[in-house]
């Protein structure tokens, strides 16, 4: 094959450190942004970023020129610089050390995209750290509660 030809769709979750509420909608819609933008220019293509106060959701194609834990990296590190100078109350902010990155059949993405744009309704029922548990056990992925949460 003369080219080379990639369909690598990632969701993507992390939340802030200790899950602690600091993306308010105002601070999330100018992030989703921010991290639209920085995604863009490593050629990687934002289908859709939602989320609540404590975390986000990321989904997303990979550029074939990036390597994936490099992006993931300058996300938070750039997002995270980002959000200490647009509001005085987020001086504190990190986010977590760890993240989740599951693949998504390109059949499934409305699936996603759904579940990304009903994270408020979603999380009436259930925190965090129920739906990530929810989320690693439909991926069959092996996690250790004593290492997971930061």
């Amino acid at each position: 094959m003369s080219q080379s030809l990639t369909n690598i769709i990632v969701h993507i979750i992390f939340s802030t450190k200790k899950r602690q509420k600091y993306l308010s909608s105002d601070i999330q819609q100018k992030l989703y942004a921010f991290i639209t933008k920085l995604l863009q220019n490593r050629g990687c293509k934002v289908i859709k970023i939602g989320g609540i106060s404590d975390h986000i959701h990321i989904l997303c194609s990979i550029s074939k020129k990036c390597i994936f834990t490099d992006i993931i990296k300058e996300i938070k590190v750039a997002s995270s610089k980002w959000i200490k100078t647009v509001d005085s109350n987020c001086t504190d902010f990190h986010w977590q050390n760890g993240f989740g990155a599951f693949s998504v059949s390109p059949i499934n993405i409305d699936l996603v995209i759904n579940y990304i744009a009903n994270q408020e309704n979603h999380h009436k029922k259930f925190d965090f750290q129920q739906e990530l548990r929810a989320i690693l056990n439909k991926y069959k992925m092996p996690f250790d509660e004593r290492y997971i949460w930061d």
